[in-house]
């Protein structure tokens, strides 16, 4: 069922909910148990549960949710069990609701979505909707971010035993193993809608194309991103020489590395990124595919349920948006 029409019912209660949690993680099993209960004592209408303890599993359940008329999905998860969903959920009925369970949890950081289960779990039963824009790549949607280069490198450090051991240090403890690995590359951004001329780079180590606010477990893709904005961030990172790089880092957690001389920092609504060689794209964590690829942002393609004081994003599907940030 599409979402003809769907604003308008986008404040009322869901009348058939389903919980949805990725129990692979130490404590996910046990999580799964305290959201159902949560959930259940604030009269969500749970129709249907499932703790998966096989991530790959998880589209097909949501997908089948969709398919059944389900109005509300609860996931509980990572960034990459959302990116893992979106797809499905993607201009649908559904109404996503987040329980944050993974180790970065960007996408429901850039929302205002506290992190343990009973605080998100008063969340879900506040049933505050607002929509986001989603990216696509090709056909395939993604949240918070796709990226080239040192991003996909940090991704090959970052194995699950290194979450394990080190918690949320992980991320910058790989980015550290990621530099000393990362080799140049160059690249040519072209845009498909004629907003601008072709633009072609080289001694680059980082490309991305930004959705949402945060990606890499708190790191700014710019400034000013968010989700509600109907434009991509896209930023390519040269660093000829190591200290280069080094202050870059220093300024990711703000976004500010954007302002700096060897950052090339755009905001547009779509971008084809051809790199040489040809290199493997991350998205949301996951590496799905290789350069050369079109992107562009889908407007208001996703319905979330975010704190009623959230500002990250509001209800405007079929109003007229706030404008873009296009420069």
């Amino acid at each position: 069922m599409d979402r003809t029409g769907a604003s308008n019912e986008a404040s009322r209660r869901p009348s058939a909910a389903a919980l949805v949690v990725n129990t692979r993680s130490r404590t996910g099993e046990r999580d799964f148990r305290t959201a159902r209960q949560l959930l259940l004592d604030r009269g969500l209408p749970l129709t249907s549960t499932f703790g998966i303890d096989d991530p790959a599993r998880i589209p097909e359940v949501v997908q089948e949710l969709v398919r059944s008329g389900t109005d509300l999905v609860v996931l509980g998860g990572g960034d990459g069990t959302i990116s893992a969903v979106v797809d499905h959920l993607a201009d649908q009925l559904p109404v996503l609701g987040i329980l944050p369970l993974g180790t970065a949890n960007d996408f429901a950081r850039t929302l205002g979505i506290p992190t343990t289960v009973a605080a998100a779990c008063e969340v879900i039963a506040q049933h505050h909707v607002v929509d986001v824009d989603l990216g696509v790549m090709g056909t395939n949607y993604f949240a918070n971010v796709a990226s080239v280069g040192l991003s996909v490198t940090t991704t090959e450090v970052l194995t699950d035993r290194l979450k394990r051991r080190a918690g949320r240090l992980a991320y910058p403890i790989a980015v550290l193993g990621a530099v000393r690995r990362q080799r140049p590359f160059s690249a040519m951004f072209t845009f498909p809608d004629g907003s601008r001329d072709p633009i072609e780079l080289d001694q680059l180590v980082q490309i991305a194309v930004g959705n949402g606010r945060h990606y890499g477990g708190g790191n700014v893709v710019a400034p000013d991103a968010g989700l509600d904005d109907h434009a991509l961030d896209v930023y390519a990172i040269r660093a000829e020489r190591r200290r280069d790089l080094t202050a870059v880092l220093r300024s990711f957690r703000s976004g500010a590395f954007v302002h700096r001389d060897n950052v090339t920092h755009l905001v547009t609504r779509s971008v084809t990124v051809t790199t040489e060689p040809p290199l493997p794209v991350n998205v949301d964590g996951e590496l799905v595919a290789r350069t050369p690829q079109e992107f562009h942002v889908a407007r208001n393609a996703l319905r979330v349920l975010v704190p009623v004081d959230s500002t990250a994003a509001r209800l405007d599907a079929g109003q007229d948006p706030p404008m873009p940030r296009i420069r």
